[in-house]
């Protein structure tokens, strides 16, 4: 049990990145006051809570009731990833939207919720780590335990932004949009080429 817990724990660190959520946070919320940025960060981590411990009660069955594949599920993370970083690379308005709900908008929902904390490939991970027919109820609910705790790393450094932001500056925020935004494409491509890799991979075995 402590071994798996220990590899749950690396796989869900490099799905969920802290360190890149908080790079991403950041930058989309250089605009919003403190107290402002400090809701939007546990707005963020509540919605992906839950979108991730859903995955581990319903996702396998629900995946596989409506016939849908985890590579499709990568894929269209990737797409929606990569819509998103040509708005950060080209400017979209976004930062002046500030996350007012107002503007029909919330930052806390897309991109901090989905599909930067709760992306697709920390989905895919939950559904795999407590697949139904390899884990008992005891260990899902271990699983489930480790995931809160990166989630809760990750909101620690989320409220760090408010330091970064300051010492970085609006120039250096803006910069940092530019740079995620290339950075977060790149990663976008690589998911759906590792998609269609894998899916390659299983047709020819068959």
């Amino acid at each position: 049990m402590e071994e798996k817990l220990i590899r749950d724990a690396l796989m869900l660190w490099a799905t969920i990145d802290p360190i890149g959520t908080l790079a991403i946070f950041a930058s989309v919320t250089t605009s919003m006051t403190p107290a402002l940025r400090r809701k939007t960060a546990l707005k963020a981590s509540l919605y992906s809570a839950a979108i991730l411990l859903g995955a581990i009660v319903a996702g396998q069955i629900l995946l596989s009731a409506l016939g849908i594949e985890l590579l499709s599920l990568q894929v269209a993370g990737g797409v929606i990833l990569f819509l998103f970083a040509l708005q950060m690379i080209f400017g979209s308005g976004m930062q002046e939207q500030g996350g007012d709900s107002d503007s029909g908008h919330d930052l806390a929902v897309f991109p901090l919720a989905v599909p930067s904390i709760a992306s697709p490939g920390a989905i895919m991970a939950v559904i795999v780590l407590t697949d139904n027919n390899l884990h008992g109820i005891p260990e899902q609910a271990a699983t489930a335990g480790v995931l809160l705790g990166v989630l809760a790393i990750t909101y620690l450094l989320m409220l760090a932004s408010t330091q970064i932001l300051r010492v970085i500056g609006t120039n250096g925020a803006a910069i940092l949009v530019r740079v995620m935004g290339l950075i977060l494409a790149a990663l976008s491509v690589q998911l759906v080429f590792e998609a269609l890799e894998i899916g390659n991979w299983i047709n020819t075995t068959q």
